[in-house]
């Protein structure tokens, strides 16, 4: 499983006000707890007005590496900011995100593909945004794998994100996700798959307990990506206990490790 660690976002509040004052130390610490809990990138999204967005990217990108050594997520619409990231990153990253949407197309994807890097893909576009359905969601998704491919991107450089709506404004939408999931993985088996998890129970009570069981029913399905908190001591064991029963964990070690190392199970402090 893939796990990009999301805390390193300007939408909230205490992140909002280190990149304001600059409080490297406060991003490093985000950086190297999340390095320290497994993830294998960090959500990189400074979420602050378009005309500040890429002096904030390049200093979070500098902070974060002066941290720890994990690839980044570059997480921003604005292009400008993409690219003031990627001109200081260290390792490959992932570009967060292209949609059908034509800015982006226009303006995030020649980026990636310029620069080889990994991509998200959404499922939505300019016509009808979030299609109700999962073959309304394919279609976008084909559109887009295609357009990458053309590009020269390979298909395991590609993370498709099918898009998570809320269970709350639809009995249907975790079936939805399901589907959308696993015919994705039918037709592109080297692609990622992802999603904001925690979507799906915008709205409801007992978040973490939903979160927990739609995490291990869309591993069953096929995702092998996540954007999530790393130090979610509940949900990290719900992934690792998914992938090990879907046999994604030779010999259980995965798992046997964690639980050895403390990083899942009962906490002992």
């Amino acid at each position: 499983m893939i796990i990009i660690g999301e805390k390193i976002n300007g939408t909230r509040k205490a992140v909002a006000q280190a990149i304001r004052e600059r409080d490297a130390a406060f991003i490093k610490e985000l950086a190297q707890s999340q390095a320290q809990a497994g993830s294998h990138y960090l959500d990189v999204n400074a979420g602050t007005s378009p005309e500040r967005e890429p002096d904030d990217m390049a200093w979070l990108v500098e902070t974060i590496q002066e941290a720890c050594e994990l690839p980044l997520c570059l997480d921003s619409a604005n292009p400008k900011a993409l690219k003031a990231g990627l001109a200081l990153v260290n390792k490959t990253p992932i570009i967060n995100s292209v949609s059908g949407e034509q800015p982006r197309i226009d303006g995030v994807l020649p980026l990636a593909l310029e620069h080889k890097t990994g991509l998200i893909l959404l499922a939505l576009d300019d016509k009808v945004g979030i299609p109700a359905t999962s073959e309304g969601r394919l279609e976008i998704v084909h559109r887009l794998v295609g357009l990458a491919k053309d590009g020269g991107l390979a298909e395991d450089q590609l993370h498709v994100d099918p898009l998570v709506t809320a269970i709350s404004t639809g009995t249907n939408n975790g079936l939805i996700t399901f589907d959308a999931i696993a015919k994705t993985r039918q037709a592109y088996p080297a692609a990622h798959i992802t999603c904001g998890l925690s979507n799906i129970s915008f709205g409801m009570p007992l978040r973490p307990l939903i979160n927990q069981t739609f995490l291990g029913m869309c591993i069953m399905h096929g995702l092998d990506s996540a954007i999530v908190d790393p130090n979610d001591h509940q949900l990290l064991g719900v992934m690792l206990a998914a992938e090990m029963l879907v046999g994604k964990d030779k010999f259980c070690q995965n798992f046997s490790r964690a639980y050895r190392s403390g990083r899942i199970g009962p906490k002992t402090n």
